[in-house]
């Protein structure tokens, strides 16, 4: 065996371990491993199709449906995932059959008891409580299998608190809770195992990994590489680039970043090297380039769709939060590479075909301009259908697609050479981007339809998720036919068959895909679950608050790193499950406390990025150590190297906790969004020049320093502008009413309001009451945010709270004191920061052009 082929063959082992399980026995346990995960994939379509409401046959409520989703997922990772390194894998033990039917029993409990568990709800028999206590070790068992032990471990530690709370040290010490008491809020209610992330985990996250797992097994993911290759493949560290939009493509595709690193880096990272990347850094662009393949929209990380559950927002207003931030990470990851490039004199590889300045420019305008009109043509032509034929409309939408899908077929049949067959052959020449494109542009029409349900028709992520997987269906049992139709290559009984045998093994891979994913999000619901038995969130607010001194920069340093340190070990849906139910409460809590209203979404993508952050942290990072295989490279400078490139998503969190504009929030118009849109993409470009220590040639220590202050005041303008111009102008809050009377529809209540929580402890915070848009008076106007007040000499007190009121939710109770109440103060606009920033970022480039000119004459 080359060692080409044992690098490529560790790789794979690596990803099996990680992702879909390193047992592959043969005969019948073979069998059974291949038709559990295909019956798991059809029972995941079933409860998300209408089929069982049209047929009144098998429907399910949410609890059965996890239930049946959890016994699934424990029975694959006992008999998919050996228990110990020399464990065998070309077969599996009895006693992992045993341990793997005990475990699906124990949770498909609730779906086979679900009447009689209903019945004596809070009062569990002795056999509910043992089958409770066996599940959670099993559940333990598989975690530690399918993941490693750190998941394991944090769900242990958290168990062991709720247990032993009387004798932990007084700052988190709680009364305790029995085993009967335990176990039946962890096990058999939905406060803690089959909580919302598992909800999560069944209704939305196996569909999108099904579907992404249909479009790899259908090809686009090989057809994604090559075009990123054909487009930027000729430029100065070219394959580098096409490894960085390649990545973000399969972001599409994969949702694992290891997954990304091997399908993407074992094509990338030899051509990277040959241009003259060194081995760790061509590993580590990879690494960089596929982590952040969990943060591209539309399709996100599994945790992305937990937020719409644990924030209660639309899965479109996730998507439309972490647009801009995914797409600057981007752009400036290809800048690192091209001044990575620059810096050792590189060159791209050869093309073809090589246009006329004229030539470039008038396809890339062309290409711009006909994604603009066609994007129009869809959602206004579409939408214009829409209030013609109403109801008809969507069959008839759905027609236009498959007309498109079968011309688009025939123009591909007449490209098939343009496909990327072997990842491992030798490339000399850039393929022509012209050509490689048509040769799988049906690929884009399943992420158009998803697109389409999610921001247009306005389904839920779920039943996006399965229109989308229903249309990729087809295109596995149509694609083979109708290219051997149109090619007559072979005879469609045998194209027809490959395409049968597509479907079947996509199906397969997508379950395989899920078994990690199944038992984190179940155990991280035990530590969930132990928050709310144990009442652990407020301790860790005056926890936080102590070590951090009040200080928001601090407490979101620390919330950083705990995610960074437990997301070594945990994957990231994990990671973000744990961190996010400790800490996210409190950052909105101390935020408020200390005059900083920060949304709940920017708090919860701040927690998703360090997660994902984790996966090239060394000594851990499991993507670097796949990169650093292909690359044949030191794994732990591989990630090092991947993490200086990773700098600077790292600073994005911090800046849009401070900055929501870079969530796309609180801008009111078109240049307004342009303008953020423009400032943000400088600023990242700005931050690559300055940790990569060239911009137009090497900088100097004092360009550094200046081109930092460039980039945090393009991101945070207001810093500097509050300074001059305050942006609040506060009152007392006995003129309350003259201050609702003054606010625009739309605008919020500002108060600061003090008093005794629950505790008994005096607190103060600043709280936003959005009123109804239809009050027009101020007493309606601040009835509307649910608060009843009385006036006490030069005190304004709360009466009473509405129950559900905007007033209640943000968590102020009765006789409560209005302190204050902030009005926006009228001043220029502190975007008009940007010019003298501007000016000074020209002149320290025209400095630079001016020396790099002078050492380019000496040379």
């Amino acid at each position: 065996m080359t060692k080409t082929t044992q690098s490529s063959t560790d790789v794979q082992d690596m990803v099996a371990q990680a992702d879909t399980g390193a047992r592959s026995p043969i005969g019948l346990a073979g069998r059974i491993l291949w038709f559990v995960p295909l019956c798991w994939s059809l029972f995941q379509l079933w409860y998300a199709s209408p089929l069982p409401f049209i047929f009144n046959f098998a429907v399910l409520n949410d609890t059965e449906a996890r239930s049946i989703h959890l016994a699934f997922a424990i029975f694959l990772a006992f008999t998919a995932y050996p228990a110990l390194k020399r464990s065998p894998r070309d077969r599996i033990p009895l006693v992992d059959w045993i341990l793997a039917l005990a475990g699906s029993f124990a949770a498909a409990y609730i779906y086979l008891f679900y009447t009689q568990l209903a019945g004596r709800s809070g009062a569990p028999t002795q056999m509910d409580i043992v089958v409770a206590v066996i599940g959670m070790v099993l559940l333990l068992e598989a975690t530690r299998r399918a993941l490693g032990p750190p998941l394991m471990v944090v769900a242990a530690v958290f168990l062991l608190y709720t247990f032993g709370g009387p004798h932990m040290p007084d700052v988190i010490a709680h009364k305790g809770a029995s085993l009967n008491k335990a176990m039946s809020h962890l096990w058999l209610t939905t406060e803690g195992v089959f909580g919302i992330a598992v909800g999560v985990s069944t209704s939305f996250v196996f569909l999108f990994v099904l579907f992404g797992a249909m479009l790899e097994r259908a090809g686009a993911g090989a057809y994604f590489i090559k075009v990123a290759f054909s487009l930027l493949g000729h430029m100065r560290g070219g394959p580098a680039k096409a490894a960085v939009v390649a990545s973000g493509l399969s972001g599409l595709v994969s949702g694992s970043s290891i997954a990304n690193v091997v399908t993407t880096g074992t094509f990338t990272i030899p051509l990277m090297k040959k241009v003259g990347f060194p081995g760790t850094k061509a590993g580590a662009v990879e690494v960089a380039a596929s982590t952040n393949g969990q943060l591209t929209p539309p399709i996100m990380g599994a945790a992305a769709f937990l937020m719409v559950e644990y924030v209660g927002i639309s899965y479109v207003e996730v998507i439309k939060a972490a647009l801009l931030p995914a797409l600057i990470s981007y752009i400036a990851l290809i800048y690192i590479v091209h001044l990575e490039a620059c810096k050792a004199g590189m060159s791209g590889l050869e093309r073809r075909y090589k246009p006329t300045l004229a030539q470039s420019l008038l396809s890339f305008c062309g290409t711009i301009l006909a994604l603009v009109v066609l994007s129009a043509l869809v959602y206004y032509g579409v939408g214009w259908t829409k209030d013609v034929f109403g109801a008809a409309a969507t069959p008839m939408i759905a027609m236009v697609v498959l007309i498109a899908y079968v011309a688009l077929i025939k123009v591909a049949a007449d490209y098939q050479d343009h496909t990327l067959e072997d990842p491992n052959a030798e490339i000399t020449e850039v393929p022509d981007p012209g050509p490689t494109m048509k040769s799988g542009l049906y690929f884009l029409l399943p992420i158009v339809v998803l697109v389409w349900c999610l921001t247009v028709e306005r389904f839920s992520p779920g039943l996006s998720a399965f229109w989308a997987t229903v249309f990729m269906i087809f295109i596995l049992l149509t694609q083979r036919p109708l290219l051997a139709m149109f090619n007559k290559e072979k005879t469609l009984a045998e194209a027809g068959k490959e395409g049968v045998v597509d479907l079947l093994e996509s199906l397969v891979s997508g379950a395989r895909n899920m078994i990690g994913i199944g038992v984190a999000t179940a155990a991280a619901g035990i530590v969930v679950g132990v928050v709310t038995l144990t009442g652990i969130g407020l301790v860790m607010t005056e926890f936080v608050e102590f070590i951090s001194g009040g200080n928001i920069i601090l407490m979101l340093l620390f919330t950083a790193l705990i995610s960074l340190i437990l997301g070594m070990g945990l994957p990231t849906t994990a990671n973000y499950i744990v961190v996010s139910t400790l800490m996210a409460p409190v950052i909105v809590t101390l935020g408020a406390q200390n005059g900083l209203i920060i949304p709940l979404i920017a708090v919860h993508l701040f927690v998703f990025y360090f997660g994902i952050l984790a996966d090239d942290t060394p000594p851990v990072g499991l993507a670097a150590f796949a990169a650093a295989a292909i690359a044949k490279s030191d794994p732990i400078r591989t990630g090092i190297q991947g993490f200086t490139y990773d700098i600077r998503t790292a600073i994005l969190p911090f800046m849009f906790i401070f900055n929501t504009q870079l969530l796309m929030m609180n801008i009111d118009s078109w240049w307004h969004l342009m303008l953020t849109v423009t400032s943000a993409i400088i600023a990242m470009l700005t931050f690559s020049a300055a940790t990569q220590g060239w911009w137009f040639t090497k900088t100097k220590w004092w360009e550094v320093v200046a081109l930092l202050l460039i980039t945090f005041t393009l991101f945070r303008p207001g810093f500097w502008w509050d300074m001059v111009y305050p942006p609040k102008h506060e009152m007392p809050g006995t003129l309350i009413a003259d201050a609702a009377d003054k606010l625009a529809i739309g605008q919020p209540l500002e108060l600061q309001v003090s008093g005794e929580n629950l505790e008994g402890k005096f607190v103060t915070k600043h709280v936003l009451l959005p009123f109804d848009e239809e009050a027009v008076s101020p007493d309606d106007r601040i009835d509307s945010t649910g608060l009843m007040l009385r006036q006490d000499d030069d005190k304004m007190i709360v009466d009473m709270v509405e129950f559900g009121s905007p007033a209640e939710q943000a968590g102020i109770d009765f006789d409560w004191e209005i302190t204050t109440v902030s009005l926006p103060a009228a001043r220029p606009m502190k975007e008009w920061v940007f010019i003298p920033t501007l000016l000074l970022l020209g002149t320290l480039g025209w400095n630079q052009r001016r020396r790099a000119k002078t050492l380019s004459h000496i040379k």
